[in-house]
Order: C-alpha cells, then sequence, then structure tokens
C-alpha cells in the first residue's frame, strides 16, 4: 500500500522538525496512541487501539529513523503486531521544505499488512490509512500551530 501527501504548517522548519522527533507531541498526535515511548536516537515504541473496519486491535509498535538530514529529512522505519488482527510494517519518507506559509510538509509512505487486516481489502485498509494520516497530521500541524505540549 502507498499513501502520500503535503500539509503546510503554519512554523519555521526548525519548529516542525523538533516537534516531529518530540515524543509528547507526537502521542498527541497518533490517533489512539496510549502510550509512547523512547528517543530519536534509541527509536519508539508505541501502543495504539484502533479499529480497521470489523477488526479491534491493541497494536504494539516500534519505529526508529533512519538517514536523518536535519531539518530537512528522515525516514520512519516501524512494524506493529495486533495479536490475531495481523501486523503492519513499512517506512515513510519525510522532506521539510521552507514555504512563505511556513512549512510544508511531505510524506510518502510505504506500508504493507497481513493478517486479519490484509484480509479486509485494499479498500477498506487504504481507506483507514488515509484517514489515520489525515489525522495525525491535522493533530500534528494544531500541536505545533497552536503551541501545545513540547
Amino acid at each position: 500500500m502507498e499513501l502520500s501527501g503535503t500539509r503546510i504548517i503554519a512554523a519555521d522548519r526548525q519548529t516542525v522538525w523538533e516537534r516531529l522527533n518530540d515524543p509528547e507531541t507526537l502521542k498527541q498526535s497518533i490517533p489512539g496512541c496510549q502510550e509512547l515511548t523512547g528517543s530519536v536516537d534509541e527509536g519508539f515504541e508505541a501502543v495504539v487501539k484502533q479499529k480497521v473496519g470489523p477488526v479491534s486491535a491493541t497494536f504494539k509498535g516500534a519505529v526508529t529513523i533512519e538517514n536523518a538530514n536535519p531539518p530537512e529529512s528522515y525516514r520512519l522505519v516501524g512494524e506493529g503486531k495486533g495479536g490475531v488482527a495481523g501486523f503492519a510494517k513499512g517506512h515513510a519518507d519525510v522532506q521539510l521544505n521552507e514555504v512563505p506559509e511556513g512549512t510544508e510538509l511531505v510524506y510518502d509512505v510505504q506500508a504493507q499488512v497481513g493478517g486479519k487486516l490484509a484480509q479486509l481489502g485494499n479498500r477498506i485498509v487504504g481507506g483507514f490509512a488515509r484517514k489515520m494520516a489525515d489525522q495525525f497530521f491535522d493533530r500534528f500541524a494544531e500541536q505545533v500551530e497552536g503551541g501545545g505540549a513540547s
């Protein structure tokens, strides 16, 4: 599954970069996130509860950062397991560009799902993934622009 998009965030690139690497900002931005621990250097571990179609699960996952080029870009590599619901794994390339309105955040995600999630089909899983991405970036923009937890 592939997913890509852009968002304009009304903040300078350095601020957006710092908040993309801040565990508290990320926890507040990830829909269904119950727990987020770790650091940029060691990677993050998360517990996220979600319902995808008829499948509800608590996913435990880990994310690491690769190819970091502060404050311009990095690759997030992650994997989550939801027991009988299945798994998701993949990576996201994130690029931050300076624009007159603030910072343009560009993302390109490549992901795979397995187990019951894969049985739901691309339409349901793809729609869910797009909804999750939209919610994440809406919440992230609110955190950064509104001066939420830092």
